[in-house]
Protein backbone atom coordinates (compact mmCIF):
# COMPACT_ATOMS: atom_id res chain seq x y z
CA UNK A 1 0.00 0.00 0.00
CA UNK A 2 1.47 3.37 -0.93
CA UNK A 3 1.71 6.06 1.78
CA UNK A 4 -1.13 8.20 0.37
CA UNK A 5 -3.49 5.22 0.25
CA UNK A 6 -2.55 4.34 3.82
CA UNK A 7 -3.29 7.86 5.04
CA UNK A 8 -6.70 7.90 3.35
CA UNK A 9 -7.51 4.44 4.71
CA UNK A 10 -6.43 5.49 8.21
CA UNK A 11 -8.60 8.61 8.10
CA UNK A 12 -11.59 6.58 6.89
CA UNK A 13 -11.03 4.00 9.63
CA UNK A 14 -10.83 6.70 12.28
CA UNK A 15 -14.10 8.23 11.10
CA UNK A 16 -15.86 4.86 11.13
CA UNK A 17 -14.77 3.74 14.59
CA UNK A 18 -16.69 5.03 17.58
CA UNK A 19 -14.53 6.88 20.08
CA UNK A 20 -13.08 4.55 22.68
CA UNK A 21 -12.56 5.45 26.29
CA UNK A 22 -9.04 6.75 26.65
CA UNK A 23 -6.99 6.82 29.83
CA UNK A 24 -5.17 10.16 29.72
CA UNK A 25 -2.86 9.18 32.59
CA UNK A 26 -1.83 6.05 30.68
CA UNK A 27 -1.04 8.30 27.71
CA UNK A 28 1.12 10.50 29.92
CA UNK A 29 3.03 7.46 31.15
CA UNK A 30 3.46 6.07 27.63
CA UNK A 31 4.97 9.35 26.40
CA UNK A 32 7.72 9.27 28.99
CA UNK A 33 10.33 8.22 26.42
CA UNK A 34 8.96 10.60 23.78
CA UNK A 35 10.03 13.70 25.69
CA UNK A 36 13.66 12.61 25.47
CA UNK A 37 13.68 13.84 21.86
CA UNK A 38 10.36 15.57 21.22
CA UNK A 39 10.35 17.69 24.35
CA UNK A 40 13.72 19.36 23.87
CA UNK A 41 13.66 22.55 21.80
CA UNK A 42 16.35 22.54 19.12
CA UNK A 43 17.36 18.91 19.69
CA UNK A 44 18.80 17.20 16.62
CA UNK A 45 18.54 13.46 16.24
CA UNK A 46 21.38 11.47 14.71
CA UNK A 47 19.18 9.20 12.50
CA UNK A 48 19.47 11.32 10.24
CA UNK A 49 20.59 14.64 11.69
CA UNK A 50 17.53 16.90 11.67
CA UNK A 51 15.46 18.84 14.16
CA UNK A 52 12.92 16.68 15.97
CA UNK A 53 9.40 18.13 15.91
CA UNK A 54 7.65 19.06 19.13
CA UNK A 55 4.52 16.92 19.40
CA UNK A 56 2.75 18.53 22.36
CA UNK A 57 -0.51 19.98 21.12
CA UNK A 58 -0.32 18.25 17.73
CA UNK A 59 -3.58 17.18 16.08
CA UNK A 60 -4.75 13.85 17.56
CA UNK A 61 -5.76 12.25 14.26
CA UNK A 62 -2.43 13.19 12.72
CA UNK A 63 -0.56 11.60 15.63
CA UNK A 64 -2.57 8.37 15.30
CA UNK A 65 -1.86 8.20 11.57
CA UNK A 66 1.85 8.99 12.04
CA UNK A 67 2.35 6.44 14.82
CA UNK A 68 0.55 3.77 12.81
CA UNK A 69 2.73 4.59 9.80
CA UNK A 70 5.86 4.04 11.92
CA UNK A 71 4.35 0.88 13.39
CA UNK A 72 3.59 -0.52 9.93
CA UNK A 73 6.91 0.54 8.37
CA UNK A 74 5.47 3.19 6.04
CA UNK A 75 7.58 5.82 7.77
CA UNK A 76 11.20 4.74 7.90
CA UNK A 77 12.87 6.69 10.73
CA UNK A 78 14.72 3.93 12.67
CA UNK A 79 14.13 5.28 16.17
CA UNK A 80 10.45 6.01 15.60
CA UNK A 81 9.98 2.68 13.82
CA UNK A 82 11.39 0.90 16.88
CA UNK A 83 9.10 2.91 19.16
CA UNK A 84 5.99 2.43 17.01
CA UNK A 85 6.22 -1.25 16.23
CA UNK A 86 5.71 -2.20 19.87
CA UNK A 87 2.59 -0.09 20.41
CA UNK A 88 -0.95 -1.45 20.46
CA UNK A 89 -3.81 0.46 18.84
CA UNK A 90 -5.05 1.37 22.32
CA UNK A 91 -1.63 2.71 23.34
CA UNK A 92 -1.42 4.78 20.15
CA UNK A 93 -4.85 6.24 20.91
CA UNK A 94 -3.80 7.05 24.51
CA UNK A 95 -0.56 8.69 23.39
CA UNK A 96 -2.27 10.76 20.70
CA UNK A 97 -5.04 11.86 23.06
CA UNK A 98 -2.60 12.89 25.77
CA UNK A 99 -0.29 14.81 23.42
CA UNK A 100 -3.16 16.57 21.66
CA UNK A 101 -4.63 17.51 25.03
CA UNK A 102 -1.42 19.35 25.96
CA UNK A 103 -2.48 22.15 23.58
CA UNK A 104 -5.74 22.51 25.52
CA UNK A 105 -3.91 22.59 28.83
CA UNK A 106 -1.48 25.29 27.66
CA UNK A 107 -4.35 27.48 26.46
CA UNK A 108 -5.93 27.52 29.92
Amino acid sequence: MNPKSFIFAAIAALAAVPAMAVDIDAGRQLTYTCTGCHGVTGYKNAYPNYKVPLVAGQNKEYLVIALNAYKNGLRKHPTMRAQGEGLTDSEIEQIATYLADLRTQEAQ
